[in-house]
């Protein structure tokens, strides 16, 4: 499967490139690629409901949520998916177990979400009935299933070494390390039951974002580290491309500085966070 995954796109490079990606991510990775697809009607509902639903949940729109997080798990879904089928043959097998438990667990959560959201409450540390604290407990062990599975992918990563260049490779394996990190944020807020620092959740926010202005907020903490899944890899692989002539040792280090910069980042902002403080 990793190899064949190139050879698609070398043979497809003719047509609509972003047509050309999900074709080749869609044979290469058919579970996470639906998983993905999944998605597109929740996104289309959601932005449907905005219009019509003037409900506020914690200052922001009850279906705002939802949109974000539905366009995330699909950013978040694609990305592994691509990435998982650059390991050899001999991975493809956990992979496929890797690829149907996490895309369960994705969609057990965004479910999750929207059913909070049409009830008009919140989703995460939310135990404020029986139910909401039922919801909550179920998407708490779907999302450490995910984090579980991250771990066995990382484990792969670096037992079979996945195609591609040295940058690109490490650019995978350090993405899904802070990745990682990125998900013990996330834990922080659950042993918070909240991610606002200082004050409640909830209040004036950042526009498009809703973090907190007044007080700190782990979210930014969580963003970051999450979304290295996607720049370390992207980094990696333009570094090998504006930059043919390194070789495999520039190549690492290059990464490896890149990723100590990122992590220094994702650092920052949490403990910027727990001081109580707004990040803007």
């Amino acid at each position: 499967m990793s190899q064949s995954k190139p050879q698609s796109t070398t043979a497809e490079a003719s047509g609509n490139p972003v047509r050309q990606l999900l074709t080749v991510l869609h044979r290469s990775s058919p579970i996470l690629s639906w998983a993905g697809w999944l998605h597109m009607p929740l996104v289309v509902l959601a932005l449907l409901l905005l219009p019509f639903d003037d409900r506020l949940v914690l200052g922001l729109h009850v279906w705002f949520k939802p949109l974000k997080f539905a366009l995330s798990d699909i950013i978040y879904v694609w990305t592994l998916g691509w990435l998982l089928a650059d390991l050899p043959a001999a991975a493809q097998r956990a992979v496929r177990r890797i690829s149907w438990g996490v895309g369960i667990s994705i969609m057990v959560e965004i479910l999750v979400i929207f059913l909070q959201a049409a009830r008009g409450t919140t989703s995460h540390f939310n135990i404020g009935t029986a139910l909401d604290g039922l919801l909550f407990s179920t998407m708490g062990i779907f999302i450490m299933l995910n984090t579980v599975l991250l771990m066995w992918a990382l484990g792969l990563m670096l037992r079979h070494r996945p195609f591609g260049p040295e940058a690109y490779v490490w650019g995978m394996r350090l993405g899904v390390v802070l990745f990682l990190v990125g998900s013990a944020v996330g834990g922080s807020m659950i042993h918070h039951l909240g991610h606002t620092v200082g004050g409640a959740d909830g209040g004036p926010g950042l526009p498009g974002l809703g973090w907190s202005t007044r007080h700190g907020d782990l979210r930014a903490a969580h963003f970051l580290g999450l979304h290295a899944l996607q720049a370390l890899p992207l980094f990696g692989w333009l570094l090998t491309r504006y930059f043919p002539q390194l070789q495999n040792r520039g190549q690492a280090v290059g990464i490896t500085l890149f990723a100590l910069l990122y992590t220094s980042g994702v650092a920052w902002l949490y403990w910027h966070a727990m001081q109580g403080l707004p990040l803007f």
